[in-house]
């Protein structure tokens, strides 16, 4: 197995939606906002590689949509999807799988181009998307909340092109066995079925926590972002989730955090989850 990181870009949200009840007094002490009161959040993926399959895990924000959308999230940065994959000497059919964690458009947007003609193509054209059919089916008739996230160009296309599989779904407090050395976690808090890939590496486990927990900000359980459609869904799922990950020493990967790219975490004096190392990824497991 071979892992590597894959940035593509930068993009911003607003502070208080980011942590939702927590007063800015607080929040601002660890992610620094702008004269908006935006912060800059990371589109960061993961590529594993298992024999003969490439796993992208997550595909960013991507660039099809218009010049009035992207002024509200303001992307920026030196890399991007394609780009990055370059940097390790691949390109786009190279990828056989991509897992989506969920169907916001800063995961998937890169997932699906639109062609010279403007039809809209599956960005790798020789891979197999994987989702669960309850998210699919969530996203796909969206809330009021949530419907501004789901743009059906970014995975309607792939339905259509049949590129588009299906996982089971489980609890939150299980894990299904998807691949030999990649497991799959539930979240119900932040959207319905929200998918963590779990990796087995170099005898660690590295958690992809996609918006269960975008970045280490996010550790102490108040910290929910007010994204979430079901926030106490949410603590539920993060005392069990960080409970495992402090017995079982697991490194949590953040999609998110603008420049810490894993951590670990233990329990402080108090009793309380806290962060305890954090970094690159390569800081933990060797690439």
């Amino acid at each position: 197995m071979k892992l590597s990181v894959i940035d593509t870009g930068y993009f911003k949200l607003d502070g208080g939606a980011m942590f939702g009840v927590v007063p800015k007094k607080l929040w601002s002490k660890l992610e620094t906002p702008d004269e908006n009161n935006l912060c800059t959040w990371a589109m960061r993926c993961l590529l594993v590689e298992i024999d003969n399959r490439k796993i992208l895990i997550d595909t960013g924000i991507g660039n099809k949509q218009s010049e009035k959308f992207f002024s509200h999230f303001h992307p920026h940065g030196n890399d991007s999807l394609a780009s990055s994959l370059a940097k390790i000497g691949l390109q786009p059919d190279d990828i056989t799988d991509v897992v989506l964690t969920h169907l916001h458009f800063d995961h998937v947007g890169g997932a699906v181009i639109r062609a010279n003609n403007e039809q809209l193509l599956p960005f790798f054209s020789n891979a197999k998307y994987w989702s669960n059919q309850a998210h699919y089916d969530w996203a796909f008739r969206p809330n009021a909340r949530e419907k501004a996230s789901f743009l059906k160009e970014n995975f309607v296309p792939l339905q259509e092109a049949g590129v588009l599989h299906m996982l089971d779904v489980l609890p939150y407090n299980h894990t299904l066995s998807w691949i030999d050395g990649i497991d799959i976690g539930y979240a119900y808090g932040h959207t319905e079925a929200l998918m963590t890939p779990k990796i087995k590496y170099q005898g660690q486990t590295i958690i992809y926590c996609a918006d269960l927990l975008p970045s280490p900000s996010h550790v102490s359980m108040p910290y929910v972002m007010g994204y979430d459609i079901r926030p106490l869904q949410t603590l539920l799922e993060k005392e069990w989730f960080l409970n495992k990950a402090v017995e079982e020493k697991h490194i949590l990967f953040f999609e998110h955090a603008p420049e810490i790219e894993a951590c670990t975490v233990k329990r402080n004096e108090k009793g309380r989850i806290v962060v305890d190392k954090m970094g690159a990824l390569a800081d933990f497991v060797q690439l």
